[in-house]
């Protein structure tokens, strides 16, 4: 099957949650579903809300320190000014979410599900996505100090006006991965690019990573 002649975007529609009811950060807990919730300036720290299902909700100024999502379904919902130190999202599941100016510490996406997924004007200290299923993912005007997507597969990602202090990608799967836009501060086993589409100038910063995968030697 011939490959497309340009690199494919991430598709996206922006969650409309609709008409919302507002809520207490008491109204979650885990296994729940609940739908149709707003919740403003909701203090989440030190939760355990394995298991919850947020469908078509909004949460605007949340604080999340230590909150535990694993296995957790977040789906058409906004996600504003988050503030999250350590956060646990171990295999939960991310569809048609929107977040935005969120400060995020530690954020544990281990084996998760983003599909159909914006992050705009976000700051993160380490964003951990071994393992994940990324498709139709964008990031823009972000900032990571470390992007870990050992073995992800990432189906339509890309990264626009972002920059990453040091990102690993061995065993990863990439097809459709738009990294000309980000700003790499170091990379991890540069093998794992293979899918990954990368500007002119980015190839040349990379030319000694690409040459010692190679087993060859640029004398001048």
């Amino acid at each position: 099957m011939r490959r497309p002649a340009a690199t494919r975007r991430p598709v996206l529609t922006p969650p409309d949650p609709g008409v919302l009811e507002p809520a207490e950060a008491s109204d979650l807990d885990a296994q729940l579903r609940l739908e149709g919730l707003s919740l403003h300036d909701a203090d989440l720290s030190d939760r355990d809300l394995t298991g919850l299902v947020l469908d078509e909700c909004e949460l605007v100024g949340a604080i999340a320190e230590r909150t535990v999502l694993t296995h957790a379904r977040l789906l058409t919902t906004r996600i504003e000014r988050l503030t999250a130190p350590v956060l646990d999202a171990a295999r939960s599941t991310w569809r048609d979410v929107e977040i935005t100016g969120s400060r995020l510490g530690a954020l544990d996406a281990f084996e998760a599900e983003l599909r159909t997924v914006r992050l705009a004007g976000c700051k993160v200290d380490w964003l951990s996505l071994r393992g994940a299923v990324l498709e139709d993912v964008l990031l823009e005007d972000c900032t990571l100090e470390e992007l870990d997507l050992t073995g992800a597969t990432a189906t339509r990602v890309a990264l626009d006006r972002c920059r990453v202090g040091r990102i690993v990608v061995a065993g990863s799967r990439l097809q459709d991965v738009d990294l000309r836009g980000l700003e790499i501060g170091e990379i991890d086993d540069v093998s794992g690019l293979a899918g990954a589409t990368l500007a002119p100038h980015q190839v040349a910063a990379m030319a000694d990573a690409f040459a010692g995968q190679l087993g060859v030697r640029i004398e001048g």
